[in-house]
């Protein structure tokens, strides 16, 4: 059975993908200011292991736990569904990934959004 990491064209494109979708990250106004101190070739590398892994590569992620690489940095919702669907677009519109691969990523995205968007704070009572 081929993998989704070998149906989108291996390390490569994934390579490929991830600078696109920083690009298209960094240049929007609501979501700049989340990287204004991060090292961003450190990130995109960390990016690069999880996507692969994600897809089913041979590489391993070892980085930061998910939960603890986002605390503190107040995700919303909003921001969060804005970074999948920029990274959907470039999976699907740019390089042509097909359903099934986008669907496992956007499943892969649903389960780890609790580990990365801040819980909204109690409405005082």
């Amino acid at each position: 059975m081929v993998s989704h990491y070998e149906k989108i064209g291996g390390a490569p494109t994934v390579r490929d993908v991830v600078d696109r979708f920083y690009t298209l990250v960094l240049d929007d106004p609501d979501l700049k200011p989340y990287f204004a101190d991060v090292d961003m070739a450190r990130l995109k590398r960390h990016m690069v292991m999880l996507l692969c892994s994600v897809l089913g590569g041979p590489e391993v992620y070892e980085g930061h736990d998910l939960a603890d690489a986002h605390q503190g940095m107040g995700v919303t919702g909003e921001h969060y569904e804005k970074v999948g669907g920029l990274l959907i677009m470039v999976l699907r519109d740019e390089y042509g990934a097909d359903e099934e691969v986008v669907q496992h990523v956007l499943t892969v995205l649903g389960q780890v959004r609790g580990s990365i968007v801040e819980k909204p704070a109690e409405a005082a009572q």
